[in-house]
């Protein structure tokens, strides 16, 4: 005799919001019954299916359970509120970056960190945040969620242009002490090792996607965001649209791209995004972090590698060659001339070209 199967609902905090973990023994039925359910999501990491807790979602997963005779243990006591709190980003928010003409990226960004703070908040309301509100937030950002400067940086970014732009504050009521970035050198990768992940990228679209993305010193953002027609080929130039800080450039396309780009177009037709996805969508940039660490792996390259670190060392081996830094500045797209003056510091090359004061006047002569 079968079993009956049931299904425990327990709750959870994942994400660094309240869930509603739901746990059974693998029925394909269940399954398919969950799919059916907004919000209904798999973790890897924790391997159940989990839902945003809330009255609303509670009842709906138990009707839908047993209306399908599966029985159902609910071990979640959703405490009683005397006030409900809007947890929703106001669409003002969102649409105020884009009139602004915030990258789609940095929309994703901003929107994940309000919506994180204002369930940080509850039961207060974004409106009567106060300054110790934030800093709070940034205290839980550093010490329980341990992220790095940049994200904690991304964060007071996000919460500032919704009290300025939207709640319309005065900055003064809510001045932030800004962390300071550590001073860190680019990590850079030699021209062997990159010659290597490229050798060792055997699919053609990967082996285009990172010969691009390294050949051209374009950022990842950037690369998912050309054009088929963006490649000026009789040029041999690339035009970037709207990069960091929403300005266009041209970056160099090299002669050696040329048989890659032909052999790529040939095969793989895309139809409007120079690089696509699953039915011509863009590409996404997990995907290009992915096949980079496997070709890096690959060719015995053991140093976690990121997309980024291409850019970086195309910078660097531009530098060794030569250029002039106000043409690798332009390349890159940096603002100003101090962002690109970091890759001097990289160079080994560069540096053992630079004669010792002893070595001068020792010229000829012995201690």
């Amino acid at each position: 005799m079968k079993v009956k199967t049931i299904v425990i609902l327990k709750g959870i905090t994942h994400k660094n919001e309240s869930q509603i973990a739901i746990q059974f023994p693998y029925d394909t039925k269940i399954i398919h019954l969950i799919k059916t359910i907004k919000g209904a999501t798999w973790s890897r990491s924790l391997k159940t299916w989990y839902l945003l807790q809330s009255k609303d979602n509670l009842n709906t997963l138990i009707k839908l359970l047993r209306e399908n005779n599966i029985s159902v243990r609910n071990l979640i006591q959703l405490p009683h509120q005397s006030k409900k709190i809007d947890k929703t980003i106001p669409e003002t928010y969102e649409k105020t970056l884009k009139r602004k003409r915030y990258s789609k990226n940095t929309i994703k960004v901003y929107t994940s960190f309000l919506h994180q703070f204002i369930h940080f908040l509850d039961p207060k309301t974004i409106e009567e945040a106060s300054d110790n509100d934030v800093r709070n937030f940034q205290d839980h950002l550093i010490h329980k969620r341990k992220v790095a400067i940049s994200t904690q940086n991304q964060a007071i970014n996000a919460i500032k242009f919704y009290f300025e732009q939207i709640l319309q504050k005065d900055r003064k009521t809510y001045y932030i002490e800004r962390p300071k970035k550590p001073k860190q050198l680019p990590k850079v990768l030699s021209e062997n090792q990159i010659f290597a992940i490229l050798k060792h990228s055997d699919n053609l679209k990967h082996k285009f996607i990172l010969a691009l993305l390294y050949s051209s010193g374009l950022r990842i953002s950037e690369l998912l965001s050309l054009r088929k027609e963006d490649i000026l080929y009789d040029k041999n130039l690339i035009f970037v649209r709207s990069g960091k800080g929403n300005k266009d450039r041209v970056t160099i396309f090299a002669e050696h791209m040329k048989k890659l780009h032909h052999l790529y177009l040939d095969e793989f037709k895309p139809n409007y995004w120079l690089i696509e996805g699953i039915n011509r969508k863009q590409y996404s940039s997990s995907s290009v972090s992915k096949i980079l660490k496997r070709a890096a792996l690959k060719a015995g390259i053991t140093q976690n590698v990121t997309p980024h670190m291409l850019r970086h060392s195309f910078a660097t081996h531009m530098l060794e060659q030569g250029i002039d830094l106000r043409y690798i500045q332009n390349i890159l797209g940096h603002g100003s001339s101090k962002t690109t003056e970091i890759y001097t510091r990289v160079s080994s090359k560069s540096l053992a070209k630079i004669k010792s004061p002893l070595d001068t006047f020792l010229d000829n002569k012995e201690l």
